[in-house]
């Protein structure tokens, strides 16, 4: 368990946030079938910085490049299958990740209502971060309970804070990278506060490419 203060501890997406909401509000005006943009995102955790890009991939030839009106923009760095890789300078230091939206998604109940899923794979060299692995669900977990990522037959404890979710161990992390690199799909199980069950599954096709992207620009 990481100690930082949680003002410190959910900058990262915070910030992911705001790219997400203004690249899902641009393409509503493009396409106004697209779901609602999701609500900015409050939540925080593990110290390090991680960023949020675009809709996502998924589903899109073109993802749309987010940025935050007269704050900071997140360039494209390439699709690769379902996963997008991107670059952004919030605050003049620069963070790279990968972004994916999950290919499958359940609730129990069913049918519950919820703002998008973005699962980031996520660099900031100046905090000497690399290969960080988080999610942000679309609601608030319940409180005091983990989250869990599963992957071929491993599964891994995540620790959440409001809609945010990351690897507990961060020892575990780098095991975690190569097994995703190799694998076919992560499934991420978690519990609202309101005691709905969510399972989202999402795609790794692509990923590697897209870890190989952002390594190159945040080497």
């Amino acid at each position: 368990m990481h100690h930082l203060p949680q003002a410190i501890r959910r900058l990262p997406l915070l910030f992911c946030a705001v790219l997400v909401l203004t690249s899902a509000a641009g393409a509503q005006q493009a396409a106004p079938t697209t779901p609602a943009k999701p609500k900015a995102a409050k939540s925080a955790a593990k110290p390090k910085p991680k960023a949020d890009p675009a809709t996502g991939p998924t589903g899109s030839t073109s993802p749309a490049t987010p940025s935050a009106a007269g704050g900071p923009q997140a360039t494209l760095l390439g699709t690769y299958g379902e996963w997008g890789a991107y670059t952004a300078s919030p605050g003049g230091r620069k963070i790279c990740f990968a972004l994916a939206k999950p290919t499958n998604s359940e609730t129990v109940p069913s049918n519950r209502p919820r703002d998008p899923a973005y699962m980031f794979v996520s660099s900031r060299p100046a905090e000497k971060v690399k290969d960080e692995v988080s999610v942000v669900i679309g609601y608030g977990f319940k409180h005091d309970t983990d989250a869990t990522l599963s992957l071929g037959g491993a599964s891994y404890a995540m620790y959440t804070l409001e809609d945010g979710a990351w690897i507990k161990n961060a020892a575990e992390e780098p095991h975690l990278i190569d097994a995703m690199r190799k694998g076919s799909d992560v499934t991420i199980k978690g519990t609202s506060a309101r005691g709905t069950s969510t399972t989202d599954v999402f795609s790794l096709k692509g990923l590697a490419q897209a870890l190989d992207k952002i390594g190159e620009e945040c080497q």
